[in-house]
């Protein structure tokens, strides 16, 4: 068997890549360790991940590359944090705000 290297370009067992465990609003979730914080949360099936503090509507990933701000979460405790340049580490604490109450009108 030989060794395979991650997209990071890091060895790994033979045909797996390292695995780390990150939780994401109170929920443990494994992922490969080093990849991108936003393509977890988009491989968990989490696209929204914060709301609009003007209209309350749900906001995500969509540049990808850390131009558009849409990805923020707070990460072990700060807040602002960009998803898609952010690599995961073991023990990484996510909160998103994506299932707070949209603001009403006044």
């Amino acid at each position: 068997m030989t060794a395979t290297r991650d997209r990071a370009g890091r060895h790994g067992g033979p045909g797996r890549a390292p695995q780390t465990e990150i939780v994401v609003d109170g929920v443990s979730v494994r992922a490969v360790d080093g990849i991108s914080l936003a393509a977890v949360l988009v491989g968990e099936r989490r696209w929204s991940l914060r709301r609009n503090p003007v209209g309350g509507d749900p906001r995500g990933p969509f540049c990808g590359m850390g131009v558009c701000f849409e990805c923020e979460v707070t990460v072990d405790g700060r807040p602002g944090v960009r998803a898609c340049i952010t690599k995961i580490h073991a023990g990484m604490r996510v909160e998103t705000a994506a299932e707070e109450e949209a603001p009403h009108d006044h």
